[in-house]
C-alpha cells in the first residue's frame, strides 16, 4: 500500500487516506509496534502541524519488512460497542531496525526521542528502578560493543548531539520520565560517556487497549478500505494521553488531538497504573482459563472492582474534577468490549516486570496504613499459581522464576521462594507476615480449587 496505490483505490471516504503525510522528520520513536502506531502516532496525525515520526524496531524486522513497503502508511481498526471503523495513518515516515537508533537520534533536526519498548526492554530492577548491571547486554555494551540494548542506543544518540531534545518515556513506569533520566544517567556514568546536549524528560500517561492483529484483522481492514494493508493495527474507541509540559526543543501540538497537559502527571499515572493495569493483570492471572478478557471479566467483575473499590482507590489522589467512580466503572465495561479479542495470555506476559508498577505500590501503601491488601494480594497469589504452574513462562526472569519454585510443593513454600526474589519484592515485602499470610491462604484456595475465582 504506497501513496500512489491510496490515490488510485481508495476513493471510498476521506477516513480511507491520511489526514497528513509529512514531508520531514522531527520524532523519532523506540519501539515501532501496534501500541505506538495506535496511540502516540494517531495523536501526531491529528495534530496537524506536520510533525513526522522516524520508527525503529528493537527487536524483530518484521514491522520494517510490513510498514516500508507501504511507504510508512498502516491502518488503526477501532473496534467498539457500535461497531468497526477504519483508517490510514500517514504520520510515520521512516521504519528502521535498531542499528540506526544513535544516528537517527543524533540528527539535529529530531526534537523528540519517545519510547514504547515495554516495561522489559529498560533492563532495570523494577523494585528499585535502577539499571541492572548484572545483565549480560548491558554489560557488553558499557564495556564496549556496539549497544545493543534500548538505554545503550539512546545515551550513544544523545552523546552525538548538541541540539536539546526531549525523551518521552510511554511506557508503564512510576515516574517514567524521571526513571528514564535516572538509568540513561547511570548508564553514562558506568560507560564512560558525556551527554552534553540540553534534555528534558517529561511524565507522561498513556491509556489505550490494543490486542494482538490477527489474520482476520487484516481481511476485516481490506473489506473497509479496499486494499490490503500487513500493517494493521487493532484498538478500542478509548484513548487518552496526559504529558508533563516541559520540553527541551518544541513538540507538536498534540492538545489538538485531545492530550491532556500538566505540571503533574503523578495522579494521572498512579490512577492508570493501579486501576486499569492493576486491574487488567489481576484479571489475566485470576482468569486464566478463559482464552479472551471480555469472557473473564463477566466472571471476575465483582473481585476486580472489590480491589477497585477497597485496595487500589484509598491509595490515590484524584485530580479535582476528575470522576474516579465513573472511571472505574469505565475500565470494566471496556474490558467487556467482545469485539477486541484481547487475550490474557497477552497480559499474563512479563510479570516480573509488571507487578511492582501495577500491584506492589498498593500492597506498600496499605500495610502502610495498617491494612490487609486483600484484594492485590489475590492478584499477586494467582501470579503465583502462574509462575508455579506454567508450561511455557513468558517473562525476562523466567529461568530465575522457575528455579526458585523448582522444589517446591506446597503453596507456603512457593510463597516464601518468590518474596525471596528482590528483582521484584525488594527486601522489604518478604518481611511482612501480614502480605505472607495473605499471599499463602490466596494460592492455597487458587491451586485447591476451593476459592470462588
Amino acid at each position: 500500500m504506497s501513496t500512489d496505490q491510496l490515490e488510485d483505490t481508495m476513493r471510498l471516504s476521506l477516513t480511507s487516506r491520511p489526514r497528513q503525510v509529512p514531508s520531514s522528520v522531527g520524532i523519532v520513536h523506540l519501539g515501532i509496534g501496534a501500541f505506538h502506531r495506535a496511540h502516540q502516532a494517531v495523536y501526531t496525525e491529528d495534530a496537524g502541524d506536520g510533525w513526522g515520526i522516524c520508527g525503529i524496531t528493537q527487536r524483530s524486522a518484521a514491522v520494517v519488512d510490513q510498514l516500508a513497503p507501504q511507504d510508512g502508511l498502516y491502518s488503526v481498526l477501532e473496534r467498539g460497542p457500535e461497531g468497526v471503523s477504519a483508517r490510514i495513518i500517514g504520520s510515520v515516515r521512516e521504519v528502521l531496525t535498531g542499528d540506526a537508533t544513535a544516528d537517527r537520534i543524533a540528527d539535529p533536526e529530531v526534537r523528540v526521542v519517545s519510547l514504547t519498548v515495554t516495561e522489559k526492554g529498560y533492563r532495570h530492577d523494577p523494585a528499585t528502578g535502577r539499571l541492572r548491571l548484572d545483565d549480560p547486554e548491558i554489560c557488553l555494551d558499557i564495556t564496549g560493543r556496539e549497544p545493543r540494548t534500548v538505554i545503550g542506543r539512546l545515551v550513544r544518540g544523545l552523546a552525538r548531539r548538541d541540539a536539546p531534545v526531549t525523551i518521552l518515556c510511554c511506557d508503564n513506569l512510576t515516574s517514567n520520565g524521571a526513571t528514564l533520566r535516572g538509568l540513561v544517567e547511570e548508564y553514562a556514568e558506568r560507560a564512560g560517556v558525556k551527554i552534553t546536549c540540553d534534555t528534558a524528560f517529561p511524565a507522561t500517561m498513556v491509556d489505550r487497549i490494543v490486542p494482538a492483529t490477527t489474520a482476520e484483522d487484516l481481511d476485516e481492514a481490506e473489506r473497509l478500505l479496499g486494499v490490503r494493508d500487513q500493517g494493521v493495527v487493532v484498538t478500542e474507541p478509548f484513548t487518552q494521553w496526559v504529558i508533563e509540559d516541559s520540553f527541551a526543543a518544541g513538540r507538536p501540538a498534540w492538545e489538538k488531538a485531545g492530550a491532556i497537559f500538566t505540571e503533574d502527571v503523578a495522579p494521572y499515572e498512579l490512577m492508570k497504573l493501579r486501576l486499569l493495569n492493576g486491574t487488567h493483570s489481576m484479571l489475566a492471572y485470576l482468569g486464566a482459563r478463559f482464552e479472551y478478557v471480555s469472557d473473564a471479566v463477566g466472571v471476575l467483575g465483582d473481585a476486580l472492582r472489590l480491589y477497585m473499590d477497597e485496595d487500589a482507590t484509598p491509595t490515590l489522589t484524584v485530580p479535582t474534577g476528575f470522576d474516579l467512580e465513573e472511571y472505574k466503572a469505565s475500565l470494566l465495561t471496556r474490558f467487556a468490549n467482545p469485539a477486541l479479542k484481547h487475550r490474557t495470555a497477552q497480559i499474563a506476559m512479563d510479570g516480573s516486570q509488571k507487578l511492582p508498577q501495577r500491584l506492589l505500590g498498593v500492597v506498600r501503601d496499605r500495610l502502610a496504613a495498617g491494612a490487609e491488601p486483600r484484594w492485590a494480594a489475590l492478584a499477586v497469589a494467582a501470579w503465583m499459581r502462574h509462575v508455579w504452574t506454567a508450561k511455557n513462562l513468558d517473562d525476562p526472569l523466567a529461568d530465575h522464576l522457575r528455579m526458585a519454585v523448582s522444589r517446591a510443593v506446597r503453596p507456603s513454600e512457593v510463597v516464601d521462594a518468590l518474596l525471596s526474589i528482590t528483582e521484584v519484592f525488594g527486601p522489604d515485602l518478604r518481611e511482612s507476615a501480614v502480605f505472607r499470610d495473605l499471599l499463602v491462604e490466596h494460592l492455597a484456595w487458587l491451586t485447591s480449587g476451593a476459592s470462588p475465582y
